[in-house]
């Protein structure tokens, strides 16, 4: 049996400002055992990166409020104090985060920032926490360690800083790996590149990873299970296959329909899903999707449930809509013949 090394329990996540209460991230909960790869999706604004942040620790004294519970092999984290955290962040949870340009100090070199790391949780010395910056960085794929590790990030190109980036999030060979679009601004072939280094550094360090990204092509090969969040919640969870073959939620289907296929003719424009994001201060009323989505009807005006409405078990969506007549209609919606908003 895997061992379980994160449980989180109906998570919410609220910021106070000026204009209202922003419900960032609203009864989340998933499982992430070692070696597992859990991917979460969604548009900006959906609450991925302030889950994540909250794991780490990172949203604390930034005028927010929590609810629920993030057990680290049954640990409540958000019940530690912010000394204590300072030893699982890093040590035991690592974090890639989406933009290395502005995550690295620019006037450190890199080999000096992993060394850093390493040595704020290691009682080891610059020159052995240095070697190891070293070996770190060839791990990762960067050509001639022994000299790049004396280079400044602007030094570097985009994916050999997110490259670096990982190096620094493996220093301490944390258990869990949180990848925040670890792929943004990057071309396609560094974005499979970074992609496959963090599925074999997930099986060489024994941990497990947290994808985060709004793009399922990005997790269609890494993830074990996705999450799909719209506004604040999980709309649609289950197993890579089954989301990907059997989406059960008309936003997942906006989101398969938004990736390139090679199976179908080329469109003269990638399809998109109608309208934006909701408010998180004003949310609307029963189903928060139901403005944007074109099968809306009378019973959407009320809240679903997450819930297993199909017959595979642990495949969970937050849909009103029969499961006959979602199977009947998504295929239109994914290859983007019904795209006006009810």
């Amino acid at each position: 049996m895997a061992e379980r090394l994160l449980e989180v329990e109906d998570l919410s996540v609220n910021f106070a400002t000026e204009d209202g209460i922003v419900r960032a991230v609203d009864g989340v909960s998933f499982e992430l055992d070692r070696g597992k790869v859990l991917g979460i999706v969604g548009e900006s604004g959906s609450g991925k990166s302030v889950t994540a942040m909250t794991i780490m620790g990172l949203t604390r004294g930034i005028n927010a409020r929590f609810g629920g519970r993030v057990a680290y092999q049954g640990r409540d984290l958000l019940e530690i104090s912010d000394t204590e955290m300072q030893n699982y962040r890093g040590n035991e949870i690592g974090m890639i985060f989406q933009d290395p340009m502005t995550s690295l100090n620019p006037v450190y070199r890199i080999g000096e920032q992993i060394v850093e790391a390493i040595r704020a949780h290691e009682s080891v010395d610059k020159r052995t926490a240095h070697r190891r910056a070293v070996e770190l960085l060839r791990q990762v794929g960067i050509p001639n360690p022994e000299s790049r590790v004396d280079d400044f990030p602007h030094q570097f190109s985009g994916g050999m800083r997110q490259r670096a980036m990982i190096a620094m999030a493996l220093s301490c060979n944390p258990s869990i790996l949180i990848a925040d679009e670890p792929t943004t601004a990057l071309d396609v072939t560094i974005q499979a590149q970074i992609i496959e280094l963090i599925a074999k550094l997930k099986d060489d360090f024994n941990s497990a990873v947290i994808m985060i990204t709004h793009d399922l092509g990005v997790v269609a090969d890494l993830a074990d299970e996705i999450l799909v969040m719209y506004a604040g919640r999980v709309v649609e969870r289950g197993q890579t296959r089954d989301v990907f073959y059997d989406p059960q939620m008309p936003y997942t289907w906006g989101l398969l329909g938004s990736i390139p296929r090679l199976d179908r003719p080329r469109p003269d424009r990638l399809h998109t899903i109608k309208g934006a994001p909701p408010s998180l201060i004003t949310l609307p009323e029963g189903c928060k999707f139901r403005p944007r989505c074109p099968h809306a009807f009378e019973k959407c005006k009320q809240e679903p449930a997450l819930e297993n409405r199909v017959e595979t078990p642990g495949h969970l969506d937050r849909c009103w809509l029969d499961v006959d007549y979602k199977r009947t209609h998504r295929d239109d919606t994914i290859s983007g013949a019904t795209t006006e908003a009810a």
